[in-house]
């Protein structure tokens, strides 16, 4: 009797987990159903979504942008309303070569957040992109990428959907990790549809290096000999799906017969 005890009681951690852990992916998988969060998008086109959060920085942004450049490649800026005050024109240069920004709030404020906080967040940060670009951004992401029901309904709810980004295509670029390290863990993953994350700030405005940017341009390389072409999160969900809502504040139009999607302003 002693011994079923004793095994009871230690199975009943790990019995906790597997729920927890089950009740997670469930979670995962019912936002997913309802469009409310976005890991990746279900598609057999070659396509990614290259996504930068925190920034812009007046050193590695530029530089990004210029690999970027170099590469034909879009992608979508979750930028730091309290560094687009300080960096507008690098955010500016986003906006004219055809990239995509989306709100990362203001402070860049770490885990649990309420209601009214993350709405302030939301607000004064779409306040400086608008009075920057013009522009109303409609996607957002979490910092941390930590979310619960009160941080996705508030979103909605100020008018924007949630973005996170593919399982295995986390660069953990901000740890500065080795190069080949970043590229080969990222090229090994990456499938049609998917959100890689990566940061275009690290350290101080004063910081001069970063593995983001020294890794940039290899995965591009990849990306381009692979057949895949790198879009905005936008684009990506409007090529999966052929639809955006009105609320994403963006007009997509087809050119003749191809695929080719402008996204203006």
């Amino acid at each position: 009797m002693k011994k079923i005890l004793l095994i009871t009681i230690l199975l009943i951690p790990l019995f906790t987990f597997q729920v927890n852990a089950a009740a997670s992916t469930n979670s995962r998988e019912a936002l997913e159903k309802t469009g409310r969060v976005i890991w990746e998008v279900n598609t057999k086109e070659k396509l990614v979504a290259l996504t930068f959060d925190d920034g812009p920085h007046p050193v590695f942004t530029p530089q990004i942008l210029n690999i970027l450049a170099k590469h034909d490649a879009k992608a979508t800026f979750f930028v730091a309303g309290n560094k687009v005050v300080r960096f507008p024109d690098f955010l500016k240069r986003e906006v004219k070569e055809g990239h995509e920004i989306a709100n990362h709030t203001f402070h860049h404020i770490y885990g649990n957040i309420t209601s009214a906080k993350l709405s302030s967040e939301l607000e004064e940060t779409d306040k400086m992109i608008k009075q920057f670009t013009g522009l109303k951004p409609s996607l957002y992401r979490p910092v941390g990428g930590f979310y619960n029901d009160e941080i996705i309904n508030t979103a909605l709810k100020n008018g924007k959907t949630v973005v996170l980004w593919s399982w295995y295509q986390d660069s953990r670029d901000w740890a500065n990790p080795p190069i080949n390290q970043m590229c080969s863990y990222l090229k090994k993953g990456i499938k049609p549809g998917n959100i890689i994350l990566f940061h275009d700030w690290h350290g101080s405005e004063y910081t001069q290096t970063c593995s983001t940017v020294k890794a940039l341009d290899n995965i591009l390389d990849f990306l381009d000999k692979n057949g895949y072409k790198s879009v905005t999160v936008s684009e990506l969900l409007y090529r999966s799906t052929q639809l955006i809502p009105e609320s994403f504040g963006i007009y997509p139009s087809k050119k003749g017969k191809t695929s080719h999607i402008d996204l203006m302003f």
